[in-house]
């Protein structure tokens, strides 16, 4: 007689399931880690610049004197900064300088990062490193290079145009000749940084477009505009930016080039600009709610300024 087995099903024993649409939920230090990672810059960010920017904007609405005594006259040191001629004159210079010193540099740039890109270009990378000079070198000797090549007396320029037989010119006596000496020493200092920021660009664009261009028959012109340009679009809005808001904040250089006359830059203050006029009443007046005023005037600019890059930015997108 035989027996048989009757299999009897063992049932397993597994954890318990999640029910679907149910997210894992994971360990606290998991998640709080992301947030400890960048709480660095939020912490520094917070201490040096958000609230020196809103203690700014404090320090505006109140007659602030150095010995810390305050006295509230709400919107008065602003209905000041628009009467006053002094910020209009020195908002005209910032404008003028940075106009003159921006658009000439970013087109150098862009024209020696072109050249720098060709391939039958002798010492490509002697000239490469050799842009970084100006841009490592002391401002302080900038200035004084600058100085010396503008000078009425012994200078380089009127040299040159003496021997052309044209009057000596006295650059720093006029508005738009400091301007000029300015905008010089701004485009020496940053036209090689940009000049590789757009050869970095270049030299991620294929060979290919260009020989497939050349094959179409495109000359050399129509290569730059059509395809050079349209693939530096994003690193050209940059530098434009970047440009922006360092021409809008521009102080070092006037301050220098005309050391004798300190903070007003001139005798009819021709070159003072609105970050030397900031610091003159702040810290040579020792008006600080006036000179947080002209802080406040200078933010709304550069943001204004900003906006404008952003809108153009975003059309220049939408049109591609």
């Amino acid at each position: 007689m035989t027996a048989t087995a009757t299999a009897i099903p063992v049932q397993k024993t597994s954890r318990r399931e999640r029910p679907p649409g149910r997210p894992i939920r994971q360990p606290l230090a998991e998640r709080i880690a992301p947030y400890v990672y960048i709480a660095p810059f939020f912490v520094i960010f917070v201490i040096f610049g958000l609230f020196p920017l809103l203690f700014t904007f404090y320090v505006a609405l109140f007659d602030w004197n150095p010995i810390g005594e305050q006295t509230f006259v709400g919107l008065a040191n602003f209905e000041r900064l628009f009467n006053d001629p002094r910020f209009w004159n020195a908002f005209v210079n910032t404008f003028g300088i940075f106009l003159i010193s921006t658009i000439p540099q970013l087109i150098l740039a862009l024209g020696l990062a072109h050249l720098l890109n060709h391939a039958l270009l002798k010492f490509a990378n002697f000239f490469r490193m050799a842009l970084l000079v100006p841009y490592i070198t002391s401002v302080a000797a900038t200035a004084l290079v600058f100085a010396q090549i503008f000078d009425k007396n012994f200078g380089l320029i009127n040299w040159v145009l003496g021997l052309m037989g044209l009057p000596a010119v006295n650059f720093l006596a006029s508005q738009v000749g400091s301007w000029i000496v300015i905008s010089s020493m701004v485009m020496w200092r940053w036209f090689g940084y940009n000049t590789l920021l757009y050869l970095a660009g270049l030299q991620a664009i294929p060979r290919e477009m260009y020989e497939a261009a050349s094959v179409d028959g495109a000359s050399g012109w129509q290569q730059f505009i059509h395809l050079t340009i349209p693939s530096l679009r994003p690193i050209i809005i940059f530098t434009v930016i970047m440009s922006t808001i360092g021409g809008l904040q521009i102080f070092t250089e006037p301050l220098l080039v005309a050391p004798e006359s300190g903070l007003t830059c001139g005798g009819g203050r021709q070159c003072q600009t609105l970050a030397l006029f900031l610091y003159e009443q702040g810290f040579g007046q020792f008006e600080f709610g006036y000179g947080s005023a002209i802080g406040v005037a200078l933010f709304v600019i550069v943001v204004v300024v900003a906006l404008i890059n952003f809108f153009l930015t975003t059309r220049t997108r939408k049109a591609r």
